[in-house]
């Protein structure tokens, strides 16, 4: 131990003291893990309190320069609700009031405490609520969809909305309504509004996994787990999707519930509907607007996948196999020349019906939902989404493989030439343009992609060809098939009562 004395310094003021300093000299010897340790936590407190809020200035800096900036370009400009913490919106449903009844029931049926069975509400509230960040979204999420969307497909969209949707209040809540043929479906939507609006999406459990969990969050989706019977989830999850669609939400709905197995358009489901429409006051309350988008594709990915679930006796595939097809896939595309990729997927087409407004719907049928009883409001809601699926019907893209899908099947038993296929195509798209059908191909472009679609149909197998002729395959009949059945139903167009088959017949 050694001790030093510091005598008077010379220079300093006359008010001056002596300062004596004591220095202690020890060695003080410790265990590498507890030098370790405190050195982790050392950083840790560094990272804390000195780092990490100045990334966090940083950071919001940033978003709130994207922010200003997407928001004077946007038809419908992002909403206070998507900036709002995420924890406050938790606690915000938790304490809903008809949650806070759904929590109590759920207690009493299950026996269980209140505080356990309003911690399950709250990991319900959890696992809906999204955590969106418009920097990822517009900066990550629209530049990913983009590329993404124009590497594997041709994409086309069109309006058939009369100039209506640029009418729209822009505080009236906005609901995207659409077929669902593909999970490419939510890339390309998202990529195509991203110049007029935010979308906010329902996607299932399979999402679930990391890092893919976050950056859908972060892109304002929200985890729905479907088919669930449990009372309280189902509340839950009402009260956000209520409480997102009266805050002015843009969202994006599927109405059928689940990707097509067999490429026609299925029944609606009612559930996100009655959601957004059970506690719906149409004299009160903003507009809700429903805007119909018809989806189809030359070529869906996962087109096998899907048909192959059509056959109950079929094993279920391992997530190997899942995974190595997968790969496998991703990894002969990705060697493919960039014009034959484009033969290979062809168009992605989106088309953009005409809007419906509830608040004008209610005024028409004398309908208030939130006065009507459950049974009568299911019946109320069904005639509504059964309308909305028939504007669907009427703007779903009717694209070159679906046509010469069409063909093929008439002429299953038949060699045809190519010549003999187009000249049919030709006859079928003068019917469909007389009954008001979405044909986005001009004349002169025809007989090319017409001859592409042949090609592509031909290059995957799905088409014999002998001495110039051809055939549909017969083991192949039912994924030919899944494409014809997109454009299936305007094989009735008078069932369809679409308002360009009107203005067609006028």
């Amino acid at each position: 131990m050694v001790f030093s004395k510091v005598g008077n310094l010379s220079g300093c003021w006359p008010f001056c003291q002596v300062i004596v300093y004591y220095k202690v000299m020890e060695t003080i010897t410790l265990p590498y893990w507890v030098f370790i340790v405190l050195l982790v936590f050392s950083a840790i407190m560094v990272l804390d309190r000195v780092l990490l809020p100045g990334m966090r200035w940083y950071l919001k800096r940033r978003v709130n320069r994207v922010i200003e900036e997407i928001n004077t370009r946007l038809d419908i400009e992002i909403r206070p609700i998507q900036f709002t913490r995420r924890q406050a919106l938790i606690d915000q449903l938790v304490f809903d009031e008809k949650v806070i009844d759904a929590i109590k029931l759920y207690a009493e049926e299950h026996g269980m405490p209140h505080a356990v069975a309003q911690e399950k509400a709250r990991k319900y509230a959890a696992e809906i609520v999204p955590a969106f960040n418009a920097y990822i979204y517009f900066r990550i999420g629209y530049w990913l969809a983009k590329k993404l969307a124009r590497l594997v497909y041709r994409v086309r969209v069109s309006f058939y909305d009369k100039n209506k949707i640029s009418e729209i209040d822009s505080n009236s809540s906005v609901v995207f309504v659409m077929n669902h043929r593909s999970n490419m479906d939510y890339v390309l939507v998202s990529f195509l509004v991203a110049e007029k609006t935010t979308l906010s999406y329902a996607v299932g459990e399979w999402a679930r996994i990391w890092p893919l969990q976050t950056l859908i969050k972060s892109m304002g989706a929200f985890f729905v787990r479907r088919n669930s019977g449990n009372a309280l989830y189902r509340k839950v999850l009402e009260r956000y999707i209520n409480m997102s669609t009266r805050a002015g939400v843009c969202q994006a709905v599927f109405p059928e519930g689940g990707l097509t197995r067999d490429g026609k358009l299925r029944e609606p489901r009612l559930g996100f509907l009655d959601y957004m429409l059970r506690d719906y006051h149409p004299h009160s309350d903003k507009d809700i607007v429903f805007i119909p988008v018809g989806i189809n594709y030359d070529r869906v990915i996962e087109d096998r996948s899907l048909v192959r679930r059509l056959d109950k006796s079929a094993e279920k595939r391992s997530l190997w196999f899942v995974v190595k097809t997968t790969v496998s896939f991703i990894f002969k595309n990705a060697l493919l020349s960039r014009k034959n990729r484009w033969r290979r997927f062809g168009y992605a087409s989106v088309n953009f019906g005409e809007p419906v407004s509830a608040k004008q719907y209610c005024q028409q049928h004398q309908l208030d939902f939130s006065a009507l009883d459950q049974e009568q409001r299911f019946v109320e809601v069904e005639g509504l989404a059964q309308s909305i699926m028939r504007n669907i019907a009427c703007v779903v893209p009717i694209v070159p493989v679906a046509l010469m899908s069409e063909i093929l099947i008439k002429n299953k038993d038949s060699w045809r030439s190519s010549l003999e296929l187009k000249t049919m195509c030709l006859e079928r798209i003068s019917e469909l343009e007389k009954a008001g059908a979405p044909i986005d191909i001009t004349s002169s472009a025809l007989e090319s992609v017409l001859g592409s679609a042949l090609d592509a149909l031909a290059g995957r197998g799905l088409v014999d060809e002998k001495d110039n002729l051809y055939r549909m395959k017969p083991s192949e009949t039912e994924i030919i098939s899944y494409y014809a059945n997109s454009i299936r139903h305007w094989q009735a167009p008078d069932d369809l009562q679409c308002v360009a088959a009107e203005d067609a017949a006028e």
